[in-house]
């Protein structure tokens, strides 16, 4: 058994619907973009040479296309449903009106004020989230042999994550920005069963792109 775990927690790159700010959730599987693919290989130049025990992603093939490099270098790989994006029901794949997006400052207003119990119309509450992304990391925890892992999933619910382990109020998850392919590295201890978040939305990894590409890349979606 190890002490202490070092989880490289990362988002998925950007998809078609990021770059056009439609929310996906669970229900739209979306391959990446150009962009995504581009995103997804300058985190492995970067960090191609770290030694990860095994990567653990989503369901969602987003998630296995930025990792796909360290997949095909044999690392072990585990998917876990319970990583997967919240789910935002009916508006799920549609192009958002302006009466769409005064829905969501809505949603997300109402859960800053504390009212993170409520779901968007046939999807998830983010306490709903927090139920399955606690069992979710418990898979990963178990695995006590392993002291360096790779972990890719989503935004909002990364979001959640992050507001989980930190031991934070639902309402502050807004407080931690997420761009594609950023990089949240997390230490966690055994003894103390406590978290520590070292690096936060790193994406120092556009550098592999140059100044271009990192001014096209630098992208971050609300939701």
């Amino acid at each position: 058994m190890v002490f202490k775990k070092e989880i490289y927690l990362i988002r998925h790159g950007e998809t078609e619907y990021n770059k056009r700010g439609i929310v996906q959730g669970s229900g739209i599987d979306a391959d990446l973009n150009e962009t995504g693919l581009l995103q997804a290989d300058a985190f492995y130049q970067k960090y191609k040479s770290v030694p990860f025990q095994k990567v653990y992603t989503s369901a969602l093939v987003r998630t296995h296309q930025t990792v796909k490099s360290f997949l095909d270098a044999d690392l072990p790989h585990e998917i876990i449903p319970e990583l997967n994006e919240i789910s935002w029901g009916i508006k799920e794949g549609i192009e958002p009106t302006d009466e769409d997006n005064d829905y969501y400052a809505y949603i997300l207003k109402k859960w800053q004020d504390g009212e993170t119990h409520l779901p968007v119309e046939g999807g998830e509450s983010p306490e709903e989230v927090v139920k399955r992304l606690t069992i979710g990391l418990e898979k990963i925890l178990k695995n006590d042999d392993e002291s360096l892992i790779l972990v890719a999933m989503h935004g909002r619910a990364m979001r959640i994550l992050l507001t989980m382990i930190s031991k934070k109020p639902l309402s502050e998850m807004d407080t931690f920005p997420h761009q594609n392919t950023c990089l949240y590295k997390l230490v966690y201890d055994y003894e103390t069963k406590n978290f520590e978040i070292e690096i936060s939305n790193d994406t120092s990894h556009f550098e592999f792109l140059g100044k271009t590409a990192d001014e096209e890349l630098n992208l971050s979606a609300n939701f």
